[in-house]
């Protein structure tokens, strides 16, 4: 029976045989019942938002919606739930979208066995959890992001809303757009406009989509 203490966790990956080998090895460390499995990101969905497990551990390539949709989703929802994402992608650009959407944990499918224990135990505790392997593009990220901060120091005065506006502007959103994402209204996004221009000295009617296409890897 699931005590209260134990971490409860909801597994989606469209591999049965290897989610019936994680659930083995999650269950086997102590304090971590597995609630919940998906097959695909849709089917997690429905299970995150139901269960509201500690953490969700995602694959990235899932049938009918990946794992970034299953992520945005719970990222959005402000959910209690911290995701994990268990995969084989190597790249920059997948953990970069990773950190973009509140993903705490990032561990690489050929190292699971030995760290997915230890990754629950630390996102569920509010940490991050990042594969070693990894370690490399996490130094280059802050590194770049250091630099572009040091470029303009404007950055560090945005708020984390006027952030993650200029980060939605860097995906080519409309101002319509974002306030739907944001749940705000148009105005208030024309006026998180205003002030990011304003903090970064940007003037021009293109100025501010021209920096965020520009930096738009150095802002996630």
């Amino acid at each position: 029976m699931e005590k209260p203490h134990e971490i409860r966790v909801v597994i989606a990956d469209d591999h049965p045989i290897f989610r019936q080998g994680l659930r083995q090895v999650l269950e086997a460390g102590a304090g971590i019942t597995v609630v919940g499995e998906a097959a695909d990101g849709a089917s997690a969905i429905a299970l995150i938002d139901s269960l509201k497990p500690d953490v969700a551990i995602l694959d990235i390539d899932m049938p009918v919606k990946n794992g970034f949709a299953v992520a945005k989703h719970i990222h959005d929802e402000q959910s209690q739930t911290a995701s994990i994402f268990l995969t084989m992608y190597r790249e920059g650009d997948a953990l970069n979208r990773a950190l973009e959407f509140g993903v705490r944990g990032y561990v690489l499918k050929d190292g699971a066995v030995g760290e997915i224990v230890s990754a629950v135990k630390a996102v569920a505790a509010g940490k991050h959890h990042l594969s070693p392997a990894l370690s490399g593009l996490l130094v280059d990220r802050m590194a770049r992001l250091s630099a572009l901060t040091e470029g303009h120091p404007g950055l560090k005065s945005l708020t984390p809303t006027e952030r993650r506006v200029l980060v939605l502007i860097a995906e080519k959103k409309t101002t319509k757009q974002i306030a739907a994402d944001l749940f705000v209204s148009p105005r208030t996004i024309d006026n998180h406009r205003a002030s990011i221009c304003a903090k970064l000295d940007l003037q021009g009617s293109n100025a501010l989509l021209k920096f965020a296409l520009e930096h738009k890897a150095d802002l996630l």
